[in-house]
């Protein structure tokens, strides 16, 4: 009896399957709606002639639109026991708003220039022109992008161990304050992209300019940083280390570096900005490689598709390395978590 009972209680086998699924996406839906009409719009709608300009690979960016619409509207329609899918689709729920505002700003870049003609070409490009470059420059972008991040690691690693060092020093010892630290508030504002000139004159060849100039840009606000958060340790945290027998260099390497790790990681977030600016105007200007150069020889053949799609790769690289830089705080700074937020 109770067999048959629990069978005639049971829900009908929609209603199963609907319970077995999570929560439904409605912003993932929407924004599946949207690339749907992205995809519509890009193929529908002949382009306006231009001259002798043709965008190519229309087809193919409504393809990829319709391919994004297509996978968002599984993910929305997946059941909870498609783990994979589900597990995906609780990544991206977060990011539903962004997917649709993504897909909008498409669909108007796409009228205002294929579409309309309301941006002029050569200076303005379609999104299915930045298809077109990346199909067939991308060997081109991948080395500017490799020695990009190359000579950017190389700075990079020089100056934020130089800044450190030098941070250290002027917040632990007051002699090293006395000197360092006015040369540091005099020549540190200075902007390094002004220290162009000079610096060719020193170094004997663009690259190794490049490379000073990114350390300089790096090394500045982890050091101002470095000594403020060393300078900041209370007193009391010293003299419990020192009744304990502690000695200098135990006061340094364990107490001082660690509480002012925090500041330390402030001084890598700032430095990356001047690292960038660096960079760029060090390879537009003198280094014959990298994203820098890459946007002045599209400049100089009036390439502008292949301008915009260095600057899109140039902001995802430099994002990466932002994103990336939180990684290790996070992993580093474990400890604090929830209390310094930036």
């Amino acid at each position: 009896m109770s067999a048959v009972a629990d069978r005639l209680l049971a829900p009908p086998p929609a209603l199963r399957q609907a319970q077995a699924r999570a929560p439904l996406w409605w912003t993932g839906a929407l924004a599946a709606l949207a690339w749907a009409l992205l995809a519509a719009l890009t193929q529908v709608w002949p382009n306006k002639p231009a001259g002798f300009t043709e965008w190519a690979y229309t087809a193919e960016f409504a393809a990829g639109a319709a391919a994004v619409a297509l996978l968002l509207a599984v993910l929305v329609l997946a059941p909870r026991a498609a783990r994979p899918l589900a597990a995906l689709r609780e990544r991206l729920r977060p990011a539903g708003p962004w997917l649709v505002a993504l897909a909008a700003g498409l669909a108007l870049w796409e009228v205002l220039t294929a579409k309309l003609g309301v941006l002029p070409p050569p200076f303005f490009a379609p999104p299915q022109a930045l298809v077109e470059v990346y199909a067939g420059d991308a060997p081109r972008l991948a080395e500017s992008a490799a020695n990009s991040l190359r000579l950017l690691a190389i700075g990079i690693a020089i100056g934020a161990a130089a800044g450190f060092a030098t941070g250290v020093l002027i917040g632990w010892s007051r002699a090293a304050s006395y000197w360092v630290h006015p040369v540091l508030r005099i020549l540190g504002p200075v902007p390094t992209t002004a220290l162009l000139p000079i610096s060719f004159y020193f170094f004997p060849s663009s690259w190794s300019t490049a490379v000073f100039l990114i350390a300089l840009g790096m090394a500045f606000p982890v050091a101002i940083l470095t000594w403020s958060g060393v300078a900041g340790v209370h007193k009391n945290y010293y003299d419990v280390a020192r009744t304990m027998g502690a000695s200098p260099w135990f006061l340094v390497l364990r107490v001082a570096i660690p509480a002012a790790l925090p500041q330390v990681f402030v001084g890598l977030f700032m430095g990356l900005g001047a690292a960038f600016s660096t960079l760029v105007v060090a390879e537009m200007l003198g280094v014959k490689s990298g994203l820098g150069w890459y946007l002045t020889w599209a400049q100089g053949w009036a390439a502008y598709p292949n301008m915009y799609a260095a600057l899109i790769l140039m902001a995802l690289l430099f994002s990466g390395v932002i994103t990336l830089l939180f990684t290790v705080r996070d992993r580093v700074l474990s400890w604090q978590k929830g209390v310094v937020k930036w």
